[in-house]
């Protein structure tokens, strides 16, 4: 009981979420994005990190189950924090090493190639962003969003 009365008068602590996302790019700069079936938005795919999991085991895993694809790593691109949700995202440069295209019928609705001139007409800022930064290389941007567009000094 004793434990009960701490726990209620303790404040909770903010909690943070890892998610991982991959830009998937094919010998000619295309990037794979997917359509998701919850919100109809397209994006990298990616999704939360499960606590067993590495970061690229998740990161694999993700790619696998929305789109069918096996995929190898190239680099780390960036950093990206929702700021409302407490979301921080790994963005990954990925290309495709097996598997064959199949979208999830649980997580994507759709799935295509892009050009990178194509991807502002289809991604929201906060997820257009991810895919600038993957195409150039440098190290890895640090930035934060709000889910849809940029916030200043991101």
């Amino acid at each position: 009981m004793a434990v009960d009365v701490f726990r209620s008068l303790t404040p909770k602590k903010p909690r943070h979420s890892v998610s991982v996302a991959a830009v998937v790019v094919d010998d000619v700069e295309r990037v794979l994005v997917i359509q998701r079936r919850d919100n109809a938005r397209w994006e990298p795919p990616g999704g939360v990190l499960e606590l067993h999991e590495t970061v690229e085991q998740g990161l694999r895993r993700e790619v696998r189950e929305e789109t069918g694809y096996e995929i190898e790593i190239d680099a780390q691109t960036g950093v990206y924090k929702h700021m409302a949700h407490g979301v921080v995202a790994l963005v990954f440069r990925c290309r495709v090493v097996g598997g064959q295209p199949q979208p999830s019928t649980t997580e994507t609705r759709s799935m295509r190639w892009l050009s990178p001139s194509e991807v502002p007409a289809y991604l929201d800022e906060a997820f257009a962003v991810r895919v600038r930064d993957a195409m150039v290389s440098g190290p890895p941007a640090i930035r934060a969003h709000d889910g849809h567009v940029m916030l200043a000094g991101a």
